[in-house]
């Protein structure tokens, strides 16, 4: 099993280098939770009280509308999860997150890292790094939304997250590409 440590300095990685006692600190505060496939982690009406960090497997984030469930984002391996407004706000959250495949996160509790964030320059800087991230994603892919075809915003899809294209179920991709699941099978058809 990875050890705390571990995923500290794997965070730290990817993000944004941390120093040894920053390493230690963010380690104490990491809990690890695992989930079997198709296991909510986070139902709309609850506040978001963590990012996820994302070990093992893959999740998904969506929503409903006019009864129809529709995804907002999908991550895997070294990836986050994070329900941003709620997060901020600690106000209760339209999405919901849920396991797609058998998946091991790790939370970073809002309550523990902003103790960090005093102490700690580094993990702030890591902090912001998380934050500017998924601020970055969001408006990539609604600008991908609002002015790409259909075409375009599977390729786009290709080259950031072949992961999704490889292991997330067809209809799912089609959702989060905000197309219908025929539409998706021509644009695939049409690149073969």
């Amino acid at each position: 099993m990875t050890t705390n440590i571990e995923i500290a300095r794997k965070i730290a990685e990817i993000n944004h280098p941390l120093g040894r006692e920053s390493i230690h600190a963010l380690a104490e505060i990491l809990v690890c939770r695992k989930f079997r496939k198709g296991e909510v982690v986070l139902r709309a009406g609850e506040v978001c009280k963590s990012m996820l960090f994302i070990e093992k497997g893959m999740l998904r984030q969506y929503y409903y509308k006019h009864d129809k469930d529709l995804t907002e984002h999908i991550g895997y391996e070294n990836g986050m999860i994070i329900c941003i407004e709620s997060y901020f706000k600690q106000e209760p959250t339209r999405l919901m997150v849920e396991t797609l495949e058998a998946s091991v996160v790790w939370e970073l509790p809002r309550m523990e890292i902003e103790k960090l964030l005093d102490h700690y320059h580094d993990i702030e800087r890591l902090y912001r790094s998380f934050i500017e991230h998924s601020l970055i994603e969001s408006q990539v892919k609604a600008d991908t939304l609002r002015f790409e075809p259909a075409h375009k915003r599977y390729n786009k899809l290709l080259q950031l997250h072949p992961e999704i294209l490889k292991r997330a179920p067809l209809v799912y991709i089609a959702s989060l590409l905000q197309m219908t699941p025929e539409t998706l099978s021509r644009v695939r058809a049409s690149l073969l």
